[in-house]
Order: C-alpha cells, then structure tokens, then sequence
C-alpha cells in the first residue's frame, strides 16, 4: 500500500473515531447526571440489606437469619411485582417531556400516585390470604416461618408509601432529574439503618424491629417525596390545571394505554420474581443454613443489580425523551455509550467479588455454618456481573421506548425455555445448581433483547414512523 493510501485510511479512521458517540463528551455528560447520583442512592440500598441481614446475622441461631429473608422475600415480591409503577411512569414521563406536553406530565403524575394508592389499599385488604398462601409453599422449620410471619405482618404496613414512592421516583427520572430521587433514597435508607441499630441492637426488638425500621423509613421518605413534586411541578401547571386534570383521571380511556404498559411490565416482573422466590423456597428445602447463604449472596446480586440501574435508569431517561424529540441519531447514541460503560462497571464488579469476595461474607455473618455455605457458591457471584450487564440495560432501553410487550415476550422465553430447565438439569446438585441457573437466566434475558433490539433497528422500527424527523 502506497503511502498515499495509508494517510488516507488513517485519515478515515480519525474521522470515524471522531465521529463515534465515545467521543461524543455531551451524551457522557448526560448519562452520568442521571445515572451517577442513582447509583450513589442505589448502592445505598444493598448496604440497607447488608446492615439488616448483619444486625441478625450476629444472633445466636441461623433461624432468625432466616426468618429475615423468608418475610423480606414475600413482602419484596409483593412490592417488586409492582414495580411496574416506576417503569412505566419513567417511560411515558420522559417522552411526554421530550414532546413537551406539560399537560400530560402532569396527567401522568396523578395517574401514577392513583394506581398506586388503589394497588396498596388492595394489598393491606388481602394480606391475610397472601401470607396464608406463599407460607403454604415454602417448607421451612417452625421457627423460620414464625419469625417470617412476624415480618411480613409489620412491613406489610408500608405498602402505600413504598408503592406511592416508586411512582414518584419513575417520575422524577422521567423528568431528567436523578438528584431529588438520590436524596430520598440516601434519606430513606440512612434513616431505616439507623433505626435497625436503635431497635434491634439497643432496645432488642430482634426480627420485629427490622420490619418496624423500614416501615417508619418509608413514610419518612413518603413526607420528603410529596414536598419535592411538589416545588417541582410549579412551573409546569397553571392556576386551575391540576382540578382539571384530577376530573380527566375518572375517564378509563385516558388511563388505557397507563394500564396497558404497566399490565406487560407487570408480567415481565413477575418472571424475575418467580426466580428469586424461586430459589428462597428451594433453599429453603435444603436446609436453614443454606437459604441464610443464599441471603447473604444475594446482597452481591442486589449490589450489581442497584448499581448497573443506575445506568439502566439513564437509558430509560433519554432513550424516552429521544423518542418524544423523534430522534433516532440520539436515541442510538444513547444506547451505545450506555453498553459501553456498562460493561466496564460490570467488569470491575467482577473484580471486586473474586478479591473481597470471602471477606464481605464474614462481615455481613458470624455463623460459621452460614459462611461455609456462602463460601462454596460464590464463585457463581463472581461471574454474574458479566452474565446479567446486557439484561439490566437494555431493559432500560426498552422501557424508555415503552416496548413492554417485547420486554414481557423476552422474559417468559427466559423463565420457562431457559431457567427451570438448566435447573432441572442441574438438580443433582443442590443449591449450586440454583445459581447455575440464575446465571443462565440472566444470560438469556440480555441476549434475547439485545437480539429484538438489533431486529427492531434492521427494521428501522425503533421509532414509529410517523414520529421520525
């Protein structure tokens, strides 16, 4: 090749380089306001349940322990199946936001809150039946169905403020704003924390007193939340809109396509919930020790989980605001450098589990039994970061381009084709086969959207038609 040609490829390569959204310093800009402070608020979250599981970890008997992560699972699958409620308000809100359409901003809040508050009203009706019915199967010791019992009949008390809560967080995010949702959480589990130590290591209130922590800490939050949205719609409604609004909320037709989206994100979370119940209930089965390792491990899947959605929580914001705006060119963008830096975040997790791995365990547990347990499958910790990155992003991806169908189709095919079958598999061998499986699912979940998302752009579909520029 003539020295001409060389200048000339090199010249190209610049170019592209130049050109690529890595070097593009805005999109980085804005990815990381919005997903740097909700990492910060969400990473306090795990260390929440790291102070929880510790404060009964150092009792004497594993049962305690145990009972903690029984009732917490009932009463997280409750709430987590519900979760629809942040998704799909941050989804709708951004591209309401992208457009424009302050009414509709608005209209959305209020949808939200009211969704919420009937969901909660449903749940404390049929508490009594639903802690009835997930007792009946998990097939724990006596003790641990007591304790988790206890639990669940005070946390379940919170459910209009931890439901309300995720409506106003997706609202918030949905409005480009990470920091007013990062001090409620950072609030909320700083007060939960320090209530935990006053009740159960002061005054000796034990498992009862974990549940009574986050219960005052989620009202707390409540209080803190209402009085932010509030400043914060200020200058998107006039004198007189909010009555208007609160009489077209009776209108069914103007919460369709709300209940529409939210009924797929629904199913999709319930896929997710199914595996982590899943494995409690079968841990469980194995024995008080086993389903307390599998406690203490899962705080390093919260870990990831609450730090990689904070990236997750970027894509849903502008990938939603670049389909109000119509446009494609910054949608992809934000799609690219989002991968890219997820993948960087999910190597260092990588990194951290198989260095500090074992010592995070025998902090966060004094049971020697428990951490013998926790110690022989956290390898399976280790690799999961690179196993669920693509899950975690690209359904940020989807949700802020409100394909909740897809979302839906991708976990089933995860659950049912992918899941219980490695499992059943791998059965022979015990709990490590749960955490082969887990991987597997998260696997599966990131590589099949990935693979709708590549058809939907072949297809030139990311966008409607009719709203492209």
């Amino acid at each position: 090749m003539s020295y001409a040609k060389r200048s000339l490829c090199l010249q190209l390569s610049i170019f592209i380089m130049i050109k690529s959204p890595l070097f593009n310093l805005t999109i980085h800009q804005k990815i990381f306001a919005i997903a740097f402070p909700m990492m910060i608020s969400n990473i306090s979250v795990p260390l929440l349940g790291l102070v929880d599981t510790a404060v009964i970890g150092h009792m004497p008997e594993s049962y305690y322990l145990a009972g903690v992560a029984v009732g917490s699972m009932i009463v997280t699958l409750i709430f987590w199946m519900l979760g629809f409620l942040r998704m799909s308000t941050t989804g709708l809100v951004a591209q309401a936001y992208g457009a424009g359409d302050h009414q509709q901003i608005i209209r959305l809040l209020l949808q939200a809150i009211l969704v919420a508050l009937l969901l909660a009203i449903a749940i404390l009706l049929l508490q009594k039946p639903l802690i009835i019915l997930a007792l009946k199967f998990i097939e724990g010791s006596e003790q641990v169905l007591f304790y988790a019992q206890l639990y669940f009949n005070i946390r379940i008390w919170s459910a209009p403020a931890a439901l309300i809560n995720m409506a106003l967080l997706g609202w918030l995010l949905g409005m480009q704003n990470a920091k007013v949702p990062m001090f409620l959480l950072i609030i909320s589990n700083a007060i939960n924390i320090g209530l935990d130590v006053l009740f159960v290591v002061f005054l000796d209130w034990g498992v009862a007193g974990v549940a009574w922590a986050s219960l005052f800490a989620d009202y707390i939050s409540l209080l803190c939340g209402l009085l932010l949205v509030k400043n914060h719609i200020k200058p998107f409604y006039k004198q007189g809109d909010l009555l208007k609004l609160s009489k077209q909320l009776s209108d069914l037709n103007s919460l369709k396509k709300f209940i529409l989206l939210n009924r797929d994100i629904f199913i999709r979370t319930l896929c997710i919930q199914v595996t982590f119940a899943f494995m409690t209930i079968q841990g469980v089965k194995l024995g008080d020790a086993v389903v307390s390792a599998n406690l203490v491990l899962m705080h390093f899947l919260l870990l990831i989980s609450f730090s990689m959605d904070g990236l997750a929580y970027a894509a849903e914001a502008l990938v939603g605001k670049s389909i109000g705006t119509r446009c494609l060119i910054k949608l992809k963008e934000s799609v690219y450098v989002t991968l890219f830096w997820s993948v960087i975040f999910s190597l260092l997790q990588l990194l951290l589990f198989y260095v500090y791995g074992q010592w995070i365990i025998a902090q966060i547990t004094s049971i020697e039994s428990v951490q013998k347990e926790a110690l022989s499958y956290l390898p399976w910790l280790v690799i999961i970061p690179i196993t669920s990155v693509l899950g975690f992003i690209f359904d940020g991806i989807f949700i802020g381009m409100t394909r909740a169908k897809e979302m839906r189709n991708s976990l089933i095919f995860s659950l049912l084709l992918v899941y219980f079958p490695v499992w059943f598999l791998f059965s022979e061998q015990g709990n490590h086969a749960l955490w082969i499986a887990m991987n597997a699912f998260m696997l599966a979940r990131g590589l099949s959207l990935a693979w709708i998302y590549r058809q939907l752009s072949k297809k030139d579909q990311l966008i409607p038609k009719e709203l492209k520029r």
